[in-house]
């Protein structure tokens, strides 16, 4: 439980006094239940089963007055006190409650946003190792578990108040039979224990069986047209059948550990009230009217005492969630690239803008610290500003690891990268993300019209400039061919368009931000040959604009590129203009052209 302890610590400090507040509502609630209880004393005499004069009524005093009125006046004072006593505890009940849900739905609010904005700040190699469908069942599932474990929780302490009350009430009536029962009570709390510890794994495997089905179920939704094209539909059935029979399994096992603990309870109760009012006789000589007004108390504290247990048993099996939230918040704190997100915010339009170039000096990376070959191996390379760089290598060789770390994503584990000759700190590394605009060889557009796409990354951008980029792209004309043109939902990641205009698309969002660095890895290998060699015209004259870094496979686009650099197992081999690494018979970069060269059909 140490996992809700924290939460519900930051519950209380989240809501302040009003939580406090909240609590002495609950406290006045249940002490207004027990004027309710005390008030069927003089009803119950009323109807002839008390004596007016008894000893029960000897014990409350202020009821004393009623004893010199008519008996029909007796009734009336009591059911109207009765009446104003019922609607002020359903009135407090009532502010109680939805200040109760207003403090939750806040505190769910925010830590949905720290979640999320924790996410957001956590550098590049935290996410290398999640899995994204991991992520989203935390911050969809898990959370609401958590939100609602805390709900319990509020639940809880209500109960516990109103429990404590009325066993205060129960002893002034008779303190010895209260004490019997508590004796009672605790023994079968202890009894019970095994329930809370069974819950608490039946929420483990809750947790373990979200994460299967919803990390399923978008693997197979993200690659549906792989399921369909090798006719793997039946195998994907079957893969849900297997898992939904565990679900199924899951759910009964908590609905029969839920109605064992309830048949537990309430035959136990039974149990103990026949002993209860046989011990009352047989030992303690009780008065009928002593032995009614106990009965009716614990016959509206025994469904309290069932709900406690119930509560137990549900934050137990949350225990899970809250674990899960709190270690994957230790995570991304641990990465976090900045103390807050929100401190960079004052500088989001603020460009760092290059004077020389960027240069790396000795640069070393490895994924995993603990391989002997590293990813990249004393890298000492220039990029001057205004110029074309193309990068290209064999696949694997460490190509994009290079753009990571030129983008910031990643640091070098030995080695600096420096930016006009000074070494580059985090925050001018992620200033220099304001100002580049990258293209992933595997574009990636949101499910929204092609203008929300574009004015993401300017939301002021006019009219005007949404064309010229999509014009730069030699995107204008097909655009203008859709259904709403500009306005045309393109369906997720872009899945209504052919892979060529969604790269093209894809590099028209990154004009648009008129960056003053392009990174481009394999933006262009999805697109024909006209339309690849409108946009490589347009990328050459970029040049003395703009600085220009090309990942590259295709060779023959980097034709024109101030400086080619050849990467092969993680090492820098060859660096210089096309013509002269062409021109080095048994280079790397010639064997690449060569190959390629012979690849080409006549």
């Amino acid at each position: 439980m140490e996992y809700i302890v924290q939460y519900v610590k930051r519950l209380f400090a989240f809501s302040g006094i009003a939580l406090y507040i909240n609590l002495l509502g609950m406290v006045f609630t249940s002490l207004l239940e027990s004027a309710v209880i005390l008030l069927f004393i003089p009803m119950i005499a009323y109807s002839g089963i008390v004596d007016l004069n008894s000893g029960l009524l000897s014990n409350l005093d202020f009821l004393t007055p009623l004893l010199q009125l008519p008996t029909v006046w007796i009734l009336v004072v009591i059911l109207c006190f009765y009446i104003v006593i019922v609607g002020l505890q359903n009135a407090i009940h009532r502010s109680v409650t939805i200040r109760n849900a207003t403090i939750q739905q806040s505190f769910s609010r925010q830590l949905r946003h720290e979640t999320y904005c924790g996410l957001l700040q956590a550098n590049w190699t935290f996410f290398l190792g999640k899995r994204r469908s991991d992520l989203v069942n935390l911050l969809t599932s898990e959370l609401q578990r958590v939100i609602g474990g805390l709900n319990l929780f509020v639940q809880f302490v209500s109960s516990i108040l109103f429990t404590l009350i009325q066993i205060a009430l129960a002893l002034w009536v008779s303190p010895e039979l209260t004490l019997l029962v508590l004796i009672c009570g605790v023994a079968l709390a202890l009894l019970s224990r095994g329930f809370l510890h069974k819950s608490k794994m039946l929420g483990r495997q809750t947790s373990e069986l979200s994460k299967a089905y919803l990390g399923g179920i978008t693997d197979q939704l993200n690659g549906i047209k792989d399921v369909k094209s090798n006719a793997l539909e039946q195998s994907r059935l079957t893969w849900l059948q297997r898992l939904t029979e565990k679900m199924m399994q899951e759910n009964l096992a908590s609905v029969k550990l839920r109605m064992n603990s309830q048949l537990l309870y309430k035959l136990s109760s039974a149990v103990l009230i026949a002993l209860f009012v046989f011990a009352a006789f047989r030992f303690f000589d009780t008065r009928g009217d002593q032995l009614l007004l106990v009965v009716l108390i614990f016959g509206r504290l025994w469904p309290r005492f069932l709900g406690i247990q119930s509560n137990l048993e549900q934050m137990s099996a949350s225990v899970p969630a809250f674990k899960a939230l709190h270690e994957i918040q230790q995570q991304y704190d641990s990465a976090a690239e900045l103390p807050s997100l929100l401190q960079s915010a004052h500088s989001q339009n603020e460009l760092l803008s290059m004077r020389t170039g960027m240069e790396l000096q000795n640069v070393s990376f490895r994924y995993d610290p603990h391989s002997e070959t590293p990813t990249l191996q004393d890298i000492n390379l220039f990029l001057p500003v205004n110029r074309m760089t193309a990068i290209v290598g064999r696949s694997g060789a460490g190509k994009s690891t290079l753009v990571d770390l030129l983008l910031g994503l990643i640091r070098p584990d030995s080695g600096c990268i420096l930016l006009d000759q000074e070494p580059l700190s985090i925050e001018q590394h992620l200033a220099i993300r304001r100002s580049i605009s990258y293209v992933a060889q595997e574009p990636f557009l949101y499910n929204m019209s092609i203008r929300d796409n574009l004015m993401m990354v300017r939301p002021d951008a006019t009219e005007e400039q949404l064309w010229e980029a999509l014009a730069f792209s030699s995107s204008d004309d097909f655009v203008r061919n859709l259904p709403q043109a500009i306005d045309t939902i393109i369906g997720d990641r872009g899945i209504r368009l052919s892979g060529g205009e969604r790269q093209r698309l894809v590099l028209a969002r990154a004009m648009i931000r008129q960056p003053s660095i392009l990174i481009l890895d394999e933006a262009t290998s999805a697109l024909d040959t006209e339309n690849e060699r409108k946009i490589q015209e347009a990328i050459d004259r970029l040049k003395g604009s703009m600085t220009v870094i090309v990942v590259a496979h295709r060779l023959s686009t980097i034709r024109h590129a101030d400086q080619v650099v050849v990467i092969e197992n993680g090492q820098l081999v060859q660096k210089g203009t096309f013509a002269d690494l062409a021109s080095e018979n048994g280079g790397v970069f010639a064997q690449l052209l060569k190959h390629q060269e012979e690849a080409v059909p006549c």
